[in-house]
Parts: C-alpha cells; sequence; structure tokens
C-alpha cells in the first residue's frame, strides 16, 4: 500500500506515558542506554515546556501539508503530533489553524522535521512545537503521503503509538513496546540522582564518589603546581626553539 491511513493504532498506557514525561527527556535517554533522541535540528520554538504521548506519524510530501490535515481526524487525548517529509523540506507547513484543531482535540504538541509559523500565536495559545524550522513560506495540498505508519525523524524510527517525550534538551523517541521498563529504568536513575545530589551538597566530589581519579591516572593526567606548569612550558618552547634553529 502506497499511501494510507491507518486508524486504530495502539498506545501505551496513560500511567506510563504520565511518568517518561515527568522524569525528562535527558533521564529518560539515559536509562534507555542513550538511545532515541532525534538529534540536536530539532528545537522547541518555547521555554520551559515538558510533555509526552502517544505518537501520530505524518509522512508528507515536501512542500505539501495535505496529510497533516488527515492526521488531525486520527488524534485523541494525550497524542504528539510527528511529521517528517519523504525528502529534506523546511517549509512551514504548520500554522495556528492546525493547532487549534489539535488542542481542541487534546493533543500535547508537535514534532516536525519541517518548518512551522505563526510562531507568536502558537507561543500565546500554549501549543507546544519542537520543529526543523521557524519559516513563513506556505505549502500546498496536492500530493498523498500516509498517515500512522513508521517514519524517519532525526536518523530514529517512531513507529505509531510509540511515546514521545520533549522538552528544552529536545525530543525523544521511546518504543510503545519498552516503555514501560524504560520508565521503571527511568525511576531507579531518578533515585540514583536524587543520591548524588544530596552528597554534592553536602560537598562531595564528583571525582570521588564516581571513582575517576583512577582513571585520570591510567590516562596519564597528572596534577603539578601553577610553577611546575609554567616551567614545562617554558623548556618545551626552548626544545621547539632549538629545533627549528
Amino acid at each position: 500500500m502506497k499511501s494510507v491511513v491507518v486508524t486504530d493504532i495502539p498506545r501505551a498506557d496513560a500511567s506510563t506515558i504520565h511518568a517518561l514525561g515527568s522524569q525528562g527527556v535527558a533521564t529518560v535517554h539515559e536509562a534507555m542506554g542513550r538511545t532515541g533522541l532525534v538529534g540536536p535540528s530539532i528545537r522547541p520554538i518555547q521555554e520551559g515546556t515538558r510533555i509526552a504521548g502517544s505518537a501520530v506519524t505524518v509522512l508528507c510530501w515536501p512542500g505539501d501539508n495535505l496529510m497533516i490535515h488527515a492526521a488531525v481526524e486520527q488524534c485523541r487525548q494525550g497524542d504528539v503530533l510527528v511529521v517528517t517529509t519523504a525528502s529534506p523540506s523546511l517549509d512551514g507547513s504548520f500554522g495556528e489553524l492546525f493547532a487549534t484543531a489539535l488542542q481542541h482535540r487534546g493533543v500535547r504538541g508537535l514534532v516536525t522535521t519541517g518548518g512551522v509559523r505563526d510562531v507568536a500565536d502558537l507561543r500565546a495559545m500554549g501549543f507546544p512545537v519542537w520543529c526543523g524550522a521557524v519559516n513563513a513560506q506556505g505549502t500546498v495540498k496536492a500530493t498523498a503521503g500516509s498517515v500512522n505508519v513508521p517514519i524517519t525523524v532525526g536518523g530514529t524510527l517512531v513507529k505509531p503509538g510509540d511515546v514521545i517525550v520533549a522538552d528544552d534538551d529536545g525530543v525523544l523517541c521511546v518504543p510503545r513496546h519498552s516503555a514501560r521498563s524504560v520508565c521503571e529504568a527511568a525511576d531507579a536513575r531518578v533515585v540514583k540522582e536524587a543520591v548524588s545530589r544530596a552528597a554534592y551538597l553536602a560537598g562531595e566530589l564528583s571525582l570521588d564518589r564516581n571513582k575517576l581519579r583512577g582513571l585520570l591516572d591510567d590516562l596519564g593526567v597528572r596534577y603539578v603546581t601553577a610553577s611546575e606548569y609554567s616551567a614545562a612550558d617554558e623548556a618545551d618552547h626552548i626544545g621547539a626553539d632549538h629545533g627549528r634553529g
């Protein structure tokens, strides 16, 4: 099937999605073994916002937003719309009118490899967006694509129903089938970080807590005084001058 709209995608349970959202991108990324990020090219248009929801995926033709119109109908409370194009395009395929329709349906935000416009309106209405560009360039509605099929976003595979976590640190995709185990791993990391935070507040150094002094020594890092460093640096310069002579 070349162009389809899949209507009945499975989703992770709401409690797991909520927990992943509360943990945030960086923590969940580490808990996943440092995988799942869509990359730094997709950035938020707002600050201080964190969301998590089930991915409704959209594959559009470059410069064409027809399939976003089709995708709105497939969105429900708690979803995140995830859009990409068949080849790279930064045209402004999404704006305030789309956001109004999606917000009415309870959609939590947009992630797109393309461009968005009406940015001031999107911020004012509190509709979160992570995008590849801010671009007023308009698009057409002429070419078929697909809704709720696997897509690639910044090198990361996103399947419909996967959990999207997004905040100021970027966008992360958690595969739906492993969402619960990832959530448990992230919970454990939150506890571990809380213990470390208390230790640092008490004055402990991360070098000691993480037992990194031995690693520095193994890598040949040496501690010297400022005068020792200056003397060695001067000796190096003298040696270099003699070499050029």
